[in-house]
């Protein structure tokens, strides 16, 4: 192959020229699938003859490549999938990509053959590639720098390949016991040249790390528990954390220092230590499953070694606060939360409990300060700011995140020993006439410790004289004052803040009023969420905010679209849940203004989706550190708003109409750009608008066929959430489906290709026979030639069989006996032995759906009846009466289910207990822990683990056709008719009923009589 062309034809892949960048793509993809063209282009990576950046684009090919086509099963290769990669190439790759890695050029380029290396490590290591770990520890013994770092990327990829692999477990164990002596041993080396400017050794620290930290990201190794390994890489980790980096080692400019090299090695030092205690070296945190193999570990580790970390995370933030040294975020973040987890277990409390409120008031009150930072973004950025601080104490990488854990965690584990002081803090420095930026520090702990303070016993009885003092007087203040004021403000009234005198209550909302229309949009924002609990929780306020409550949305409308933040979008639907009335006149354009924000949200996130680069490498902690997409979630907020809506004005039909006409649009926009995300959300709004119209309207039929299309691509996973719009389209739409044949297809297909699926679990077929149950009694007499379709599909499924029976029971039973003769025996004894046992058919429905279909074998004419079954047919009536002498029960446990959820819905969590810990907190390991313990043993054990009964439990919210016949009624006139066209039958029958079913016949013969004269 000519190198020389293959190098110009990637050349043509960055040109300027679109059509030549085009043309040269095209190309590639033509030619790449033949063999030599990969072993071509690691000849031309590798050679310093070719300009760099062609080298990189072929890097970035090789990488795709390997990653698609490196192995794929012959019985999974589709016809315009691109062919696996040639056996020969496979080889020249092995041979080349060590080779490659220590004489690579750029960083971007290492990269790119790291993330291959990766995909070959994971296909052929071990049992294709046995000498792999040989060749990479040849490398970090070579001496030569770049073969060592070219190593240490090797060594990361071994890890990484396997660190979440459930069908290779023992290779990750087998790869650390081989190079993480080697690699502690070079780290540790490395640590006696004194810190400069230079890249190469840092950038290994860095590497050595990371690969140590990614290891135990799920398991430590048995080699990694023992002190031949834990005492010299806990060496090394002391020896980077106390490493004293000279200024001129690292960038002048703070944002720099962060994510340079040596920095980079301490943040990921602090994450491993911190990973080894969180997840393997703390007692009272070790889940039940996870104690038989790490519980000595443990042990052994909270006891020697985290005190060890803790004395030199001890030196390093008292240099800290000091202003001897400088710590990164991430580090400071690192430190504050191994801390955090300082607090529970004896041994590390005994040494924290003196430090405690120095770290509060040297490290966390600091935090939480209005610095020169915040001021920064608050000007520049007001929206950024607003996004940071209505999320940062769950931002994964921020110290305020882990400074505000750290107080939580003291007054919800330590009330007794910490609690108290910290409020004590709290005032006195409000009672020392702080700087505004050290006000807005204490007030912002105020705001974090406000549900405590709210449920202290002690405290709650000072709250109002708190809020006069304290917090009212910063409504004047600066605008960041007026913004934290509005934060505690709402804390505490979100926590049960009874207010002993109307006029401060007044004072207090006034205030938030006010700032509602500050000029400040933070400030803004803070108000808009602070009222919106205060109208939840207040008549007086909502008395007050009634007559101008369009105006309140509107401003929330206005803000959501500002930050899109899912925060305001729960205050909107708070303020239309609780103005129902008032908002109904302006419900139109309310919801005119919400489809036009989804509409811009959903645009924008489409427009994300679009232009998505995949990163050269994705690594777990920094999806963790990521935050989510806005976009979307502030969509899901603004449908959850407009489903509020919906249910808001139920009652208006009218308004209901033209709002749903508003709405389609938005539902075929997400639906037909497959914007998966949100599809939960959209067919929440078409059950919800179909279900409460009772009507099908000429533009909402589209969207069953856009449902209809997407079940058979793109969501055939989304049953679950469609499946209540599909009901509603058949019980409200049956006389479009008579009329559609293509329609009735269409749900067949649905429910055809659900029950057949291998994709698909029990739960997606459970919906599926919720489908067929749905077209049977919506479309009586209008599907008998699905009829037998359906029942060979669900010949195993008594459900569909029993609402076949009742669809049409004379052709039910001849279609079983045509499918298989002797199966409408099969069927029967099986549907009577469930029908003889109550707890069988438990709820109102299959008890219902079962005496009714019994009702119409009754009106059966015996003639056409199998000859099979004619022997047990006056077991019917037994049948019926068994299913009515425990349907009243039934029908009870129902109506109680119903109070008892409204019931719930109603409560208040008073739980105090879920926040402080007044009582025993100095016996960590007793009871309480252990109850902490067992929970999250549980919550990580199987969910499948689930009782029997709560599976079939009644669906409240699941409406049927059945619901409006009575079926003692029914059974009352199958009865008659039956005695009537076939005495004998009649006789035999109810001559074989013992004294207690004769009961039960009156009961339900009396019942029927008194029913159907009130009818």
């Amino acid at each position: 192959m000519d190198l020389q062309a293959l190098a110009d034809l990637f050349a043509t892949t960055y040109n300027a020229d679109p059509n030549v960048q085009k043309a040269g793509e095209l190309q590639i993809r033509k030619i790449g699938a033949q063999e030599g063209v990969i072993s071509a282009l690691l000849e031309i990576i590798a050679s310093d003859k070719v300009d760099l950046a062609t080298r990189q684009a072929c890097s970035v090919y090789l990488k795709n490549r390997v990653h698609t086509s490196y192995f794929i099963e012959p019985s999974r290769q589709r016809p315009e999938q691109t062919p696996a990669i040639a056996q020969s190439d496979r080889d020249a790759l092995k041979a080349s990509i060590l080779r490659l890695l220590a004489a690579s050029p750029s960083r971007a380029i290492t990269l790119q053959l790291a993330a291959t290396l990766k995909n070959l490590i994971l296909h052929d290591f071990p049992d294709k590639w046995a000498d792999l770990l040989e060749n990479v520890k040849a490398l970090l013994n070579s001496g030569d720098i770049r073969e060592v770092g070219a190593g240490c990327v090797a060594a990361l990829e071994c890890v990484r390949a396997f660190r979440f692999s459930q069908t290779k477990k023992n290779v990750l164990p087998h790869v650390v016991e081989q190079l993480f002596p080697t690699l502690v041993t070079i780290a540790t080396g490395m640590l006696n040249t004194p810190p400069s400017s230079a890249q190469e050794i840092p950038t290994m620290l860095h590497l050595i790390v990371k690969t140590y930290k990614s290891s135990i990201f799920v398991n430590l190794s048995a080699h990694q528990q023992s002190p031949e390994s834990l005492v010299p890489w806990g060496r090394l980790f002391f020896q980077i954390v106390n490493l004293s980096i000279p200024p001129e080692a690292v960038p002048a400019d703070e944002e720099e220092r962060e994510h340079c090299e040596w920095w980079k090695a301490k943040k990921w030092t602090y994450a491993t230590l911190g990973r080894l205690f969180h997840r393997f070296g703390n007692p009272s945190q070790l889940p039940s499953p996870m104690k038989k193999e790490y519980a000595a570990f443990s042990q052994h580790f909270v006891t020697s070694f985290a005190p060890e970390i803790f004395q030199v995370y001890l030196v390093q933030i008292n240099l800290y606060t000091s202003g001897q040294t400088w710590l990164s975020k991430k580090c400071l973040y690192h430190i504050l939360s191994f801390y955090t987890e300082c607090i529970k277990p004896k041994a590390t409390w005994a040494l924290l409990k003196p430090q405690v409120m120095t770290l509060v008031s040297r490290v966390v009150y600091p935090q939480l300060c209005f610095d020169h930072s915040r001021q920064q973004l608050w000007e520049s950025d007001p929206v950024e700011y607003v996004r940071a601080s209505v999320d940062e104490y769950e931002n994964f990488a921020s110290p305020v995140s882990a400074a505000v854990s750290f107080i939580l965690s003291l007054a919800s584990n330590r009330t007794k020993t910490a609690f108290r002081p910290m409020l004590d803090f709290i005032y006195s420095v409000l009672s020392s006439n702080p700087s505004p930026p050290q006000r807005f520090g204490v007030l912002s702990m105020a705001a974090a410790l406000g549900p405590f303070m709210m449920r202290h016993p002690d405290v709650r009885g000072n709250m109002e004289q708190f809020m006069v003092q304290h917090v009212l007087p910063a409504f004047s203040g600066e605008p960041y004052l007026r913004s934290i004021a509005c934060d505690v403000l709402g804390t505490v009234v979100k926590n049960g803040m009874q207010w002993t005198s109307n006029e401060n209550l007044e004072s207090h909302s006034r205030a938030v009023a006010i700032a509602l229309d500050d000029p400040e949009l933070p400030v803004r924002v803070q108000a808009a969420l602070a009222l919106t609990k205060m109208a939840e929780a207040y008549d007086s306020v909502r008395d007050a905010i009634a007559p101008q409550v369009g105006k309140v949305i509107q401003d929330l409308l206005k803000l959501s679209d500002e930050t899109d933040l899912d925060v305001l979008n729960n205050s909107m639907e708070a303020m239309v849940e609780r103005f129902q009335d008032e908002l109904l006149p302006v419900a139109t354009q309310l919801t005119e203004r919400l489809c036009e924000s989804y509409m811009r949200l959903a645009r924008e996130g489409l427009a994300q989706q679009s232009n998505e680069v995949v990163p050269e490498s994705i690594d777990v902690d920094s999806l963790l550190s990521e935050a989510e997409d806005d976009k979307v979630y502030g969509a899901m907020g603004v449908a959850k708003t407009i489903g509020t809506v919906v249910s808001a004005i139920e009652s208006a039909t009218d308004t209901l109409m033209r709002v749903q006409e508003i709405i389609i649009p938005i539902i075929r926009f997400t639906l037909e750009n497959k914007l998966i995300e949100l599809f939960d959300n959209m067919f929440d709004l078409v059950d919800s608008l179909t279900f409460r119209t009772h009507f099908i309207s000429p533009n909402m039929w589209p969207i069953f066929e856009l449902t209809y299309e997407l079940f058979k691509s793109d969501a055939v996973d989304f049953l679950d959430e469609m499946l209540p719009s599909l009901d509603n389209f058949l019980s409200y739409g049956a006389d479009v489906f008579k009329e559609r044949r293509d329609y009735c297809a269409k749900v067949f297909d649905i429910y055809q290709t659900a029950m057949a699926s291998e994709h698909l679990g029990d739960n997606d077929k459970i919906n599926a026979c919720k489908l067929a149950e749905s077209i049977l009694l919506n479309l009586q007499g209008h599907v008998d030639d699905l009829l037998q379709d359906i029942i060979k599909i669900a010949f195993d499924n008594l459900d569909v069989l029993i609402n076949t029976v009742y669809y049409n029971a004379p052709a039910a039973l001849h279609l079983l006996e045509h499918y298989k003769p002797g199966s409408s025996r099969v069927f029967f004894d099986k549907w009577f032995a469930i029908i003889n046992v109550d707890s069988k058919l438990p709820t109102v429905h299959d008890k219902k759906l079962s005496i009714l279909a019994l009702c119409k074998l009754l009106e059966v004419d015996i003639s056409v009846v199998p000859e099979v079954l004619k022997v047990g047919w006056p077991g019917i009536v037994t049948g019926a009466l068994n299913i009515f002498k425990g349907l009243p029960q039934a029908v009870a446990k129902r109506k109680a289910l119903e109070e008892r959820l409204v019931d719930e819905e109603d409560d208040v969590d008073e739980d105090d207990s879920r926040y402080l810990n007044l009582e025993g907190e100095e016996d960590d390991d007793g009871a309480r822990l252990r109850e902490i313990s067992e929970k999250r043993a549980i919550d990580v054990a199987d969910v499948s683990d689930v009782s029997e009964e709560s599976e079939i439990e009644e669906e409240l919210g699941f409406v049927s056709l059945l619901d409006a016949i009575n079926p003692y009624v029914m059974f009352k006139h199958a009865l008659e008719n039956l005695q009537r066209k076939n005495s004998a039958l009649y006789q035999a029958a109810t001559t074989m009923l013992t004294v207690e079913q004769q009961t039960v016949l009156m009961e339900v013969m009396a019942v029927a009589e008194s029913q159907n004269t009130t009818e």
